[in-house]
């Protein structure tokens, strides 16, 4: 069980060195995702005790701050007056717990870079289970709602460049395994796309797209298939689905303070 980072006056001194601590607040700065005690500790070649004393410490400055899935940077660290790839995070899975817990369903951020498709961040819950990612995004992120929205924005060369460099692997029989039709799809680019069932039976997905001139990605929520989530999702009830998403990715966009580039919806920078 993580210990909770209350004053505990049983406690020895708090921060053993300065540079256990930076290498500490280094760890964090430097992901993509919340890390846990554990995986800081065994990135910085600490000892578990050690690193439960240095987190202990700079969650009680607000140096660091424990997200659900781990740990961030917080408020008093002074990157978070700068851009960059760590306050993205910080700021941006506000977003996705919004829309988490308003929709009860799993939230991700995902994006295009180096001609692949990653993913950035998954917020999920108790309530709202994550879609296992049985197969990687190399060679599955065509049957993914994120993954096709992500495919449709890109300029017709660059799609098929994408097509030709990765198979398009029946996931499920469900899956638009034929090129001809996955491309012909993609050219309507449309502004929801739909996953129902074609990465992962039993989980439907939506997606919208976030983007600006030099950052492309999306904004997708899961939920299973059959449930009344998903029932509620299809025809009239979709459309009040894909404004929470769109909702959400223009909340990203004022937070972060990026401004769309032409005709390419909300954007979201995260930084390498």
């Amino acid at each position: 069980m993580e210990p909770t980072f209350a004053r505990d006056e049983r406690t020895p001194t708090l921060i053993a060195s300065v540079s256990r601590a930076l290498t500490v607040l280094d760890c964090i700065g430097s992901a993509s995702r919340p890390l846990s005690a554990k995986v800081i500790a065994r990135a910085t070649a600490l000892s578990l005790g050690t690193t439960y004393n240095v987190l202990r410490t700079l969650a009680h400055s607000n140096y660091v701050v424990q997200d659900i899935d781990g740990f961030v940077l917080g408020p008093a660290h002074p990157a978070m007056a700068a851009d960059g790839g760590a306050v993205a995070l910080a700021q941006g899975r506000a977003v996705l717990n919004g829309i988490r817990d308003e929709l009860r369903v799993a939230t991700y951020l995902s994006r295009y870079v180096d001609g692949e498709i990653e993913m950035v961040d998954i917020v999920d819950g108790p309530l709202s289970p994550r879609v296992d990612l049985w197969v990687g995004l190399q060679d599955g992120a065509h049957a993914t709602a994120f993954g096709k929205q992500i495919l449709a924005v890109l300029d017709p060369a660059a799609r098929r460049d994408y097509i030709t460099r990765h198979p398009l692997h029946e996931l499920t029989p469900y899956t638009i395994s034929s090129p001809r039709e996955f491309l012909h799809r993609l050219e309507a680019r449309p502004a929801v796309s739909v996953d129902d069932q074609e990465y992962a039976l039993g989980f439907t997905c939506l997606a919208v797209p976030v983007a600006s001139s030099s950052w492309l990605g999306a904004l997708a929520i899961s939920f299973p298939s059959g449930s009344a989530r998903e029932n509620s999702a299809r025809g009239n009830a979709r459309t009040e689905y894909a404004k929470v998403l769109q909702d959400g990715a223009a909340q990203l966009a004022m937070v972060l303070g990026i401004h769309p580039g032409p005709g390419q919806g909300q954007p979201f920078h995260v930084l390498k």
